[in-house]
Order: structure tokens, then sequence, then C-alpha cells
């Protein structure tokens, strides 16, 4: 049997968590900020009688900057010997700080009047993330990572929040680590982020029809209609809760965003610009401009996915 431990550290509005499997060999699942080591893992580690300096295994479960910043920090408290895994697809994320600025570039940026956004995002990543290196294990999913003894991680293919997020199985617990591959209706910015939003379905009703967990860990206190906290340690009946809410949840902006595209992006004086009439119908009144900015990333997505669709039908 593998305990597993909550590990928080703060971060802005944001509380970020890891996860401690107290296994044979040790394993941590992401890794929060560059302080997030030394200054949450390390001392609640030896609260619990353990040392980081015993983690063997540190498993990322995807490459956003609150949940890989801290790798490098915490491989070296390791003295260097954890196998630090991520999924192929988002192994780039892991190896170079610029491509999370490239990141913010290539989509927020075309949405957010921010003349000093690209030195705000690059002074962030030199901050959070504590190095830029080579993970040692690739995964696209359908790994067994072993623990040790009998202890062995399924790896599970979860895209949609972002191209390479994975979850983590404890084989014969059916404790399942997703970080945020499971958004509900998001956390304290109040609305859910994905980039790739058939492939985010897809992923939950994997998670929901054949993977079923006995527990599911969330990335965040990811939030329900009425913005009450799941928290991050879910039963069976709460994490099947969780993941059919997650899916009425993408139904919905799925069809607001559809209809809305088809007739065209307005830009208004609105925050919400140039989906404003989205946010409306859905009755999102957050500032879309607060980092993260989930808002701009999902609907994004929607709206690669609507010309990409647009483009085949007149091919």
């Amino acid at each position: 049997m593998v305990t597993i431990h909550p590990l928080v550290s703060p971060w802005g509005r944001f509380g970020l968590y890891s996860f401690f499997l107290d296994a044979p060999e040790p394993a941590i699942v992401d890794t929060g900020i560059a302080s997030s080591p030394a200054d949450g893992m390390a001392p609640a580690l030896e609260a619990l009688g353990r040392s980081i300096a015993d983690v063997r295994w540190i498993l990322l479960t995807h490459g956003h900057v609150d949940h890989v910043g801290g790798a490098h920090a915490l491989w070296e408290l390791t003295g260097r010997r954890a196998e630090v895994v991520i999924s192929e697809a988002d192994a780039h994320l892991l190896r170079s700080r610029r491509t999370h600025v490239q990141q913010y570039v290539d989509v927020r940026s075309q949405y957010l009047s921010d003349p000093e956004g690209v030195e705000r995002q690059t002074a962030m990543a030199a901050d959070a993330i504590s190095g830029e290196m080579e993970p040692s294990v690739l995964v696209r999913g359908g790994e067994t990572l072993s623990l040790g003894g009998d202890v062995t991680v399924s790896v599970h293919a979860l895209p949609g929040h972002t191209a390479g997020s994975v979850a983590y199985v404890v084989d014969g617990q059916d404790d399942v680590f997703v970080g945020d591959a499971v958004q509900v209706h998001g956390a304290a910015n109040g609305f859910p982020g994905y980039e790739d939003p058939r492939s985010y379905r897809a992923s939950l009703e994997h998670l929901r029809d054949a993977v079923r967990p006995q527990h599911l860990y969330l990335g965040h206190p990811y939030r329900t209609a009425g913005g009450v906290p799941y928290g991050v340690e879910l039963d069976r009946e709460q994490a099947q809760r969780a993941l059919q809410e997650s899916l009425d949840v993408e139904a919905r902006v799925a069809d607001a965003a559809s209809r809305y595209l088809r007739d065209g992006l307005q830009e208004t004086g609105s925050a919400h610009s140039p989906f404003a009439r989205v946010a409306e119908e859905l009755g999102y009144d957050k500032d879309p401009r607060l980092e993260p900015s989930p808002f701009f990333t999902t609907l994004h997505g929607y709206r690669v996915q609507f010309e990409t669709e647009e483009l085949r039908g007149h091919g």
C-alpha cells in the first residue's frame, strides 16, 4: 500500500499542490515553482520523518510553469539521483524557459493588450523556473514505471489541457494523479483552461469510463458551479462527479463558442473581446487579463478547431 501525502506551497492567488508517494523508491508528482522544493516540500517531508534526498522519481503531469518550475531545484536536492519524467510532447517546456514566453506570444498576446507582456512573462519564467534541464525519462502514455518492490505506476496520455498532459496511476490502488487535466469550472480564475477542446473532452471520457479512479488527485482545488472548491483529494464518487461536471462544462462552452464563431469574431471594448458574447452567455464576468488566462487559451482552442474544420469543409 502506497501512502499519498499532499504537499502545498503558495504562489500568488493559487496554492500549488504536489504529492509525495511513499513507495520503496519515493516519488513526487509535480514540483510547483522554483521556491517550492526548499520552502514547501523539504520541511513537509521532514515532518513526515522523510528526507527530500530520498526521492527517486519526479513525475511531471505536464509542462506548465507551476508544475515544472521546481523540477531542477528538486532534482538538485535529491543529489541529482532522481529520475525526471515528463511527456515527450511537453518536454520542451522543461528544457527551455523561453518556450513559456513563446506560448504567451503565440496565443494570449493576440487577445491581451499589454505592451509589457513579453517582458513580464520573461521575468516570471526567470523567477519561477529553477533551471532548464533534460528529462531522464520521456513518456507518451502506455508505459509502466517501477517505484521499487511491487509498486508500479502506469502512464496514461491525457492531452487537452496541454498536448503532453499525462496521468500517473498507482497500479492496484487506482490512485490517479492528473495535474490540470480535469478542470471542472476552473480554479480561482473561474474558467476551465485547455488548449485543445476535442482532446480535452476525450481525455475526460477516458478517465471517467476506462480509468475510473478510486482516488483522484488534482493539481489545484478546482471548483463547482457555485464556486466551492472540490479540494485536491477526491474519492471515487467525488471523482466521477468532477469528471462528469467537467464534461458538462465543456459542452456548454463548446456550444456557445461554436455559435458565435460562426457569426464571426467581433472586436468590442470588453476585456473579453473578441469573445465577449461567449463570456456574456456563460455568465463569465471575471477579469481575463489576470495570469494565467484560461479564458483566452480555451476560446483560442475553439477558434483553431472551428477554423480547421472550416478549411476542411472548403477543401
